[in-house]
């Protein structure tokens, strides 16, 4: 066999042992992101598989990879609706916050690390983001659902505190290295992450809104890959100029997300598929980089640190950064319980490793420990805690069908699909009575596992799925029909 053969079989096996561990996290609520890592471990030098790899700067890259492709198919699916009501909190707490997690945590991992204060600051750096990919794992697929405000905050704060953590790291590494940064120079180079990384972010999405709508390609299948080499030509452009590429990646998402573009639901699905493939990907590399021999050594450091991050760094800058905007109580101590940790915090540990730093094997070692127990204490107590806070909410239920306008360019038209719950103001209405507004037609109504032909004397009931094909200019009439009216909080 070739070199080749062995590495496709490795694959071939590891990824599909990635999707059976999902359905053990969906059955047992275990995070995936602790199944995925395991899994690294049992494949490499140390587990039964016996892979060695010991290349940080390697995996370093593939993180990288990863975390665009995650933070790209995250920003797909928010929402402005979403963005409008809690971009505040959600700045607030992704700089604000990270910057009182990290200099608390790295306060706390100096005096029980015994090591120097930068030192120790830099481990808080690396731990002091919450985790994109994790956050959206357990928000999206947990089977519960948040408040729509508190679920939003989270969210967003996990897509956009990136560029805080990573300044703050590598601001450390540039004072522990022995020709170290001046101040000004850090300071400038934050600002420079934050204004160019949104600048880019921005522009790169409408960018790749009206190039997909012109470009008529011939084949359907082509228009998700072309949003793909945007995300990477958007994080690739926005990394050239000293911008934060996660950043611009999130960003670019969200425009692309919320204007209509060729073949949407297409491309949706398609990154979908291609996040879960970066997700596996990402958590195997970096727990093949993690030796449990040598991680056990770290283990009772590793829970202190750890029980300080969540216990006390983390609540006290959640309550800093949103006490200001009115959040329940009950609101700000599931969001310090959902500040879960991840693969960022783990690629950032990677850092000191390329840079050689001292200290730099024990600092990546209890990042990963302490990820390891945020991810199995806070992901899996995740669903309980809301629930005893009152804050667990029903799965709005999932459509059994889904269609699409397959057409290889721009039209004016779409298809959008309702849920009707009880607060709807289609429950309980026949067709004929809805009032619906010239260039919309309701194409077909799913209740149960049962498809209805609409008629005008069908009575619309809660649970149905309404799929409803709107001419260009009807949608926000069309919402006024069947989406029940929301009083937003301040």
């Amino acid at each position: 066999m070739f070199w080749i053969d062995d590495v496709l079989l490795v694959s071939g096996v590891l990824l599909l042992l990635g999707v059976v561990t999902s359905k053990i996290s969906a059955r047992y609520g275990i995070p995936m992101l602790v199944l995925f890592l395991g899994l690294g471990m049992l494949a490499g030098s140390d587990g039964v598989g016996g892979i060695e790899f010991d290349d940080p700067i390697q995996a370093n890259a593939v993180g990288s990879l990863a975390l665009a492709i995650i933070l790209f198919h995250g920003g797909l699916g928010t929402t402005y609706a979403s963005i409008a009501s809690v971009w505040k909190p959600s700045l607030v707490l992704a700089t604000l916050g990270v910057l009182v997690t990290s200099i608390l945590t790295g306060l706390a991992a100096s005096w029980i690390l015994q090591i120097s204060l930068l030192q120790g600051l830099l481990l808080g750096s690396i731990v002091g983001s919450t985790d994109a990919a994790a956050v959206f794992s357990v928000l999206r697929t947990g089977g519960f659902a948040l408040p729509p405000k508190l679920a939003s905050t989270l969210e967003i704060e996990s897509g956009s505190n990136d560029p805080m953590a990573i300044f703050m790291t590598v601001g450390c590494i540039e004072l522990l290295k022995p020709d170290p940064a001046s101040s000004g120079e850090l300071l400038l180079m934050f600002v420079k992450q934050m204004v160019i990384g949104g600048i880019f972010g921005v522009l790169f999405g409408y960018f790749a809104v009206g190039l997909t709508n012109r470009i008529k390609l011939d084949s359907a299948g082509l228009y998700p890959l072309l949003a793909t080499g945007l995300c990477l030509i958007t994080f690739g452009m926005t990394s050239f100029f000293d911008g934060s590429g996660f950043l611009a990646v999130y960003i670019a998402g969200i425009v692309m997300g919320n204007n209509r573009v060729v073949f949407k639901n297409g491309t949706l699905l398609f990154h979908d598929a291609l996040a879960w493939l970066a997700q596996i990907m990402m958590f195997i590399v970096l727990g093949l980089l993690c030796f449990p021999k040598t991680l056990v050594t770290y283990t009772w450091p590793s829970l202190g640190i750890a029980v300080v991050l969540i216990l006390l760094a983390r609540p006290i800058a959640v309550g800093l950064s949103l006490l200001p905007f009115r959040f329940r109580w009950q609101e700000m101590a599931l969001a310090s319980w959902g500040g879960l940790k991840g693969a960022v915090p783990i690629t950032l540990a990677t850092f000191p490793l390329v840079y050689e730093l001292e200290g730099a094997e024990e600092i990546f070692n209890v990042v990963f420990f302490v990820v390891v127990i945020s991810a199995l204490v806070q992901g899996w107590s995740l669903p309980w805690v809301a629930r005893q806070l009152g804050l667990n909410l029903p799965m709005p239920a999932s459509p059994p069908l889904q269609l699409e306008i397959n057409s290889l360019q721009h039209v004016d038209g779409e298809i959008v699909d309702y849920t009707i719950t009880d607060e709807s103001p289609a429950a309980g209405k026949l067709v004929r009575d809805l009032g619906l507004p010239e260039g919309a037609t309701i194409a077909l109504i799913a209740r149960n596992e049962e498809f209805i032909p609409p008629q005008g004397k069908t009575m619309i009931t809660n649970g149905d799925h309404v799929v409803v094909v709107i001419k260009g200019g009807a949608g926000e009439s069309i919402n006024r029909v069947f989406v029940p009216e929301v009083s937003v909080s301040p």
